[in-house]
């Protein structure tokens, strides 16, 4: 696979890893309580800090990502901010990118600040989630290159072509007017990842010039109310006699008895009462047929399944649908324009308050395939039309998906979340959220120098460190006895107080030592500040001891 050079690279390319755990605080004042308010956040704050201190809680459990980052077209000032040991990148830092005139090295930039973001939220992703990444021409092609190397050049899905101004606009002095912008499409795992599903009536209903031709007639048989779509053949001519030879064969069919048989293509054979129906003919130039769609053991086992009708030549085969409601989604959107985006918000805050916010249609068309308690995220949350787009799905279907905006300017209160707060009260919704800012990092410079976390905070992370795996459940840390929780037969333990005189005090001694094999027999990890027993006692009562915070971050695997 070709792989994609720029500027920073090499510096950038494990830079995720390096981050350091942030604590995330609650602010009460501008959190909402209602139901699932522990489960719906916004952060606000740097988003590549966000991301890594949602990892402990959230690693893997993610089901739709979607994502908005700058264009970078040269006219936005965004800042590269990240703190890498690079000198070169050093002297990026805090230095607004391309607001005047071409800067030569935007794109390396631009690339250096969504690499270790990428590699998060794939992190982030369950194993049958799904991203979505707006952008246009920009940096189109060097995104989809960079997720080709982050995700797996065999989990890229689509290219969604939003069309989101039919009147166009001039980009430069030459070549044609602009009418769309691309959303890119990846899988954590694509064998996990089914089709794109859309109800037809909300298709329509949305995209009514894409899809047309739907007012499909509902027929009966004795399994019940259908529809044909269909011919049993694959379309697709690649799939052949070549390819797929188990699937190209002769069909005959008996419209008295539904009686089916089979037979070679070569073979010149006629069974007295049944219709011959060959494969289709294939166009290509080289092979003789289309290939079946389904083969000779799923269309007996099925066949109830198929409608056989007459024709002047023999027969054609469709396939029955028994779940018409729905149909794959397309990969053009249309109708949706980006002034319904200004007008979804200037609903909710009576005038302009943000620019070019996407809107909430082309969000909820792509997060529509989630369902249930499913999480989606977005870490470029701008005005929070994500948010609303998952209220507004719940609200239509009875889901309970919940939502996760980060935010690092400072409208995050007063638009982002203030956003939600009016969709929920216009809804009348009992839905609330929990507002977080980034608290201290969780890292050895941090603890040394006094900027202590909270217990929970840092015993989830932790456990986290430990056994590489979420926290099952916070209500079973036991601060008191410095229980953080089980994992298979090992257990991990915190000795800890967010006080820096008590914090001196705290080490595992003998009786520690003894109380704690009474109640956990197995493997201990025990994060502590010292340690007063030997080896050999360590030993005798399965204790592993990491000191915090020297050897805070090594795997205790």
């Amino acid at each position: 696979m070709a792989t994609l050079q720029f500027k920073g690279k090499a510096a950038v390319w494990n830079h995720h890893l390096s981050v350091p755990y942030h604590a995330l605080e609650k602010d009460v004042k501008k959190s909402l309580k209602g139901a699932d308010d522990a489960e719906n956040l916004i952060i606000e704050g740097d988003n590549l800090l966000a991301l890594k201190a949602l990892l402990p809680q959230y690693q893997g459990r993610v089901k739709c990502i979607y994502i908005d980052p700058p264009y970078n077209t040269g006219n936005e000032g965004w800042k590269y901010s990240d703190n890498v040991s690079s000198p070169m990148i050093k002297d990026w830092l805090g230095e607004t990118v391309g607001r005047e005139g071409e800067d030569l090295v935007r794109h390396d930039k631009w690339l250096c600040m969504m690499t270790p973001r990428l590699k998060l939220l794939r992190e982030l992703l369950a194993s049958d989630g799904v991203i979505f990444v707006s952008i246009d021409d920009n940096e189109q092609y060097r995104l989809r290159a960079l997720m080709d190397e982050v995700f797996g050049e065999k989990n890229y899905l689509n290219t969604f072509c939003w069309v989101n101004n039919l009147k166009g606009r001039q980009i430069s002095g030459a070549g044609a007017a602009k009418t769309y912008e691309s959303i890119l499409v990846f899988a954590k795992n694509i064998e996990e990842v089914g089709l794109f599903e859309i109800l037809i009536e909300k298709a329509k209903a949305l995209m009514p010039s894409t899809y047309k031709g739907f007012d499909y007639e509902i027929q009966n048989d004795v399994d019940g109310a259908f529809v044909v779509k269909n011919e049993l053949y694959n379309t697709n001519s690649a799939f052949n006699e070549k390819t797929r030879p188990t699937l190209v064969f002769t069909i005959h069919y008996n419209f008295k008895t539904k009686e089916v048989k089979f037979s070679d293509t070569d073979q010149k054979i006629d069974f007295a009462g049944f219709v011959k129906i060959m494969p289709k003919k294939n166009n290509d130039g080289v092979h003789r047929y289309h290939a079946w769609r389904w083969s000779k053991d799923k269309i007996i086992k099925d066949i109830s399944d198929l409608q056989f009708l007459k024709t002047d030549s023999g027969a054609k085969i469709f396939t029955k649908v028994r779940e018409h409601s729905s149909t794959s989604l397309k990969d053009l959107i249309t109708d949706i324009s980006t002034n319904k985006g200004s007008a979804d918000i200037e609903n909710l805050f009576e005038g302009k308050v943000f620019d070019y916010p996407k809107p909430v249609d082309l969000i909820k068309i792509l997060v529509s395939r989630t369902s249930g308690d499913d999480i989606v995220l977005d870490s470029f949350a701008g005005s929070g039309t994500t948010a609303q787009a998952v209220l507004d799905l719940n609200e239509e279907d009875g889901g309970k998906r919940k939502f996760i905006l980060v935010e690092m300017e400072g409208y995050a209160n007063k638009l982002t979340a203030e956003r939600i707060r009016r969709v929920i009260k216009r809804d009348k919704s009992k839905v609330g959220f929990t507002y977080y800012t980034l608290g201290p990092a969780i890292d050895a410079d941090a603890l040394l120098s006094g900027k202590l976390p909270k217990y929970s905070e840092f015993a989830k992370y932790v456990y986290y460190l430990a056994t590489g795996k979420n926290h099952p459940d916070e209500k079973k840390i036991k601060e008191q006895d410095g229980f953080v929780g089980a994992a298979g037969n090992e257990s991990v333990w915190l000795l800890y107080k967010q006080d820096m005189e008590a914090l001196k005090t705290l080490a595992i001694t003998l009786d520690w030592a003894q109380n704690a094999h009474k109640k956990e027999k197995g493997r201990k990890i025990v994060y502590a500040p010292a340690c007063y027993l030997d080896d050999e006692t360590l030993d005798q009562y399965n204790i592993k001891f990491v000191s915090i915070p020297y050897n805070l971050f090594e795997k205790q695997q």
